[in-house]
């Protein structure tokens, strides 16, 4: 097992020796709790996490994958996993990684923070076959993200077909996005980034900074708000949005959910609806990055929507679920939002569309958590993103 480095705090020097500070001794004792559970085979009822309502182990599913990104499970129970060098992976339902990549893919910008990034399967996947890929894709310009979808036949994609393409393209390798989700009606959504440039996220005329809405063969629904705007993107769905990388369907009311990166401070979680203005970069709760100088106009402005919540300092949300399983049942429809930066998983208690509470568990303990998903045996499964990358599975206890 890879050794694990700890984050102790600020030390403090009493009779020349060191000592963690309080928040850093807590930090020891989860992540010497994990290390129990994930590598010493204890019985599972030995070792455990509290959180605040449920006791639960973290386990090693799979390891050996190179900076994984998104994660679906196939209706016999294996996994697909993208790996962000361009990479398509197929997971046994035992955990065993197929040493053999699918084919098929076009080719892949593995670029700064673009490369091969979610997948997820059509709704009538079992029907039709369907699975959808978004990715940074080269073309006149430089790099944008794109959605394909294909039909995978062994360790084959066939009927490959790309049905989105950010335009205008450019140079920047950061903020691609990008997650895939679909709603109870079956319009797929695709969530950008403004590719590092923030005034782009305001322009109708430009797909970048923005959700994406279409038909699952890449149409545009007659409905999408922009549709009879003159110059606009008939495919924009929103505008004002920095860089979501996460994204999931609520559970009672069928809406979407996602949340963003802000800049230094100012990461967000909103509810998508039509047409909505979302701020970035003329509102924000974060700062300029070194300078720490504020930007845009504030943090609000008539006609743009309020984050539900915002994080501040910034956590670097990437992924999320709401919980629909039965294996924690105090959980139950709790969303859970994974971060890079923070080194955690976060667990968000609602009220309809308010959030009320928020818990942070398995801080500095596992590492960077890239995906989040819910699996068909009503357990979490979390993706951590690094050159030596895992899933995890969540285990009540």
């Amino acid at each position: 097992m890879a050794a694990m480095q700890i984050a102790l705090g600020s030390p403090r020097t009493e009779r020349h020796r060191t000592w963690p500070s309080p928040a850093g001794w807590r930090r020891l004792l989860a992540a010497c709790a994990v290390l129990l559970t994930m590598g010493l085979g204890l019985p599972a009822n030995a070792h455990g996490i509290d959180s605040e309502v449920q006791r639960f182990r973290p386990v090693t599913v799979t390891e050996g994958l190179e900076h994984p990104w998104g994660l679906a499970f196939l209706p016999d129970g294996r996994m697909l996993v993208s790996e962000r060098p361009g990479r398509l992976r197929l997971v046994g339902a035992d955990g065993k990684l197929d040493p053999q990549p699918v084919s098929g893919l076009p080719p892949i910008a593995a670029v700064g923070q673009g490369g091969l990034l979610d997948v997820a399967l059509h709704p009538e996947y079992a029907s039709n076959g369907w699975l959808y890929l978004s990715y940074a894709g080269a073309g006149p310009g430089g790099y944008g993200t794109e959605v394909l979808r294909a039909r995978l036949d062994g360790h084959t994609l066939r009927d490959v077909q790309v049905i989105f393409r950010l335009q205008p393209k450019t140079t920047t390798s950061h903020h691609f996005g990008s997650r895939l989700v679909f709603d109870r009606q079956g319009y797929l959504y695709i969530t950008l980034g403004d590719r590092g440039d923030m005034a782009r996220a305001q322009r109708l005329d430009d797909h970048a900074g923005s959700v994406i809405r279409l038909h699952d063969d890449g149409r545009v629904p007659a409905d999408n708000p922009f549709v009879a705007t003159p110059g606009a993107k008939p495919e924009k769905f929103t505008l004002g949005n920095r860089n979501i990388q996460g994204a999931a369907l609520h559970p009672q009311s069928g809406e979407v959910w996602a949340h963003e990166h802000g800049p230094q401070g100012g990461d967000e979680i909103n509810v998508i609806h039509a047409g909505v203005n979302y701020g970035w970069p003329l509102i924000t709760y974060g700062r300029n990055y070194v300078t720490g100088t504020t930007i845009g106009e504030g943090t609000a402005k008539p006609g743009m929507a309020q984050p539900l919540l915002q994080w501040t300092p910034s956590i670097a949300p990437s992924g999320m679920a709401f919980y629909t399983g039965e294996r924690f049942p105090k959980w139950k429809d709790n969303l859970f939002v994974g971060a890079l930066a923070g080194q955690m998983l976060v667990r968000l208690q609602l009220d309809g569309e308010r959030i009320v509470h928020q818990e942070r568990l398995l801080e500095e303990a596992i590492g960077r958590i890239r995906d989040v998903r819910n699996g068909p045996d009503g357990l979490l499964y979390l993706l951590t993103d690094s050159p030596r990358g895992r899933i995890i599975r969540l285990e009540p206890l």
